[in-house]
């Protein structure tokens, strides 16, 4: 069995430290908003290249509370536009929504799956007060012409950085710099499954800008500042000492982790040579760190069975794009052919940093000999 992504194999990678600092928890008697939380903030804002990093519950309200914080600061107001790729994950879009804002789809470039930097502005309109990009399957989203727009439009740049930890640029004006310090703020995600991968849920903002921090921090801290003194209706969304010790411990390890990602995707770019499938365009002056593997092909479902019988387990990510769900029923009626075409041909293959050359041969000689 060559599985999707084996967590119990990733975490085994630094279990020694995990127990340890498991155990520093416990015995510390401090559960939430302590040294730890501290600790793994500091270095994560490192790592990233800000000045801040704040724990918050999740991916999902680490971009909510960005949006929230751009309304209390009287940046943005309800009912404002914030353009987003039409074939991202769901919580990109909610969190939109969940402010208060309006999320505005745009169809994504078909060679690269990112945010068409080319189909922007002609979605910009009075109301709009940000774009939101997603470095969707680890891959980066951000271009120097994108950067361009925020700049002539007065527009924050919101970076959805759940699935490209440690991704840097090689090339242009932002040369050097990681996703998630590319823009005004940044929402990043630990789900375990991720790059950075927590033992369960746990997210993180990431900025430069001090008063965002303060206000993002005080939200996520029921609108509190001071303990008992509201000044805002926030959530409780905050990181807890155990996960902040876990992701602190398994940071340093996630540069390596990562080439051993791009060592996969290399193996895959190079092995699968199937002509009914077609391979991931790459962001181009960008170290990837290749999240997800997709290719794409009309028999996908035909394809996830075949795998399947030979013992290969594959995801789909996603099998409905969000115009076309229920909960937006408003879109439904919208026709987005890229997006739709994305999500109906996309089959994600196996690829971890603990995957051996073995399986990925094995998955390649699989995916190959696909009949069609």
């Amino acid at each position: 069995m060559v599985k999707f992504l084996d967590l119990l194999k990733i975490n085994e990678l630094h279990d020694l430290e995990i127990e340890c600092v498991i155990s520093d928890v416990l015995d510390s008697g401090w559960y939430l908003q302590g040294q730890k939380t501290g600790e793994f903030e500091e270095a994560y804002a490192d790592f990233i290249g800000t000045k801040h990093a704040i724990g918050c519950g999740n991916g999902l309200d680490a971009l909510t509370l960005i949006l929230m914080a751009y309304i209390e600061m009287g940046v943005m107001a309800p009912g404002d536009e914030i353009i987003v790729p039409a074939n991202t994950y769901i919580a990109s879009i909610l969190a939109i929504s969940r402010a208060g804002l309006k999320p505005v789809l745009v169809e994504p470039d078909p060679n690269t799956l990112q945010i068409d930097e080319n189909r922007i502005e002609e979605k910009i309109s009075s109301k709009t007060k940000g774009i939101m990009i997603v470095h969707l399957y680890g891959q980066n989203s951000y271009t120097d012409k994108i950067g361009e727009i925020c700049s002539k439009n007065g527009l924050k740049l919101i970076e959805d950085n759940a699935q490209a930890h440690g991704a840097v640029l090689t090339a242009g004006k932002m040369k050097g710099r990681k996703t998630g310090s590319l823009g005004d703020a940044a929402g990043h995600s630990f789900y375990p499954g991720k790059n950075l991968g927590a033992l369960g849920d746990a997210g993180a903002v990431t900025t430069n800008d001090d008063e965002l921090a303060r206000t993002v921090r005080a939200l996520g801290n029921y609108g509190s500042h001071k303990k008992y003194v509201f000044d805002m209706r926030g959530l409780n969304s905050r990181i807890d000492e155990m996960q902040a010790a876990v992701l602190k411990a398994k940071l340093p390890y996630l540069d390596g982790e990562n080439e051993r990602r791009r060592e996969v995707a290399k193996m895959y770019m190079k092995g699968i040579k199937n002509p009914l499938i077609t391979l991931p365009g790459v962001s181009l002056g960008v170290d990837n760190v290749f999240h997800i593997f997709p290719i794409f092909l009309k028999k996908r479902d035909e394809m996830q069975a075949y795998l399947k019988e030979k013992g290969i387990q594959t995801l789909i990510h996603y099998p409905i794009p969000p115009h076309l769900q229920k909960c937006y029923s408003e879109w439904n009626a919208l026709t987005l052919p890229v997006t739709e075409k994305i999500h109906r041909q996309e089959l994600s293959l196996p690829i971890s940093p603990v995957i051996s050359d073995e399986d990925v041969i094995e998955v390649i000689n699989a995916v190959n000999s696909f009949p069609g």
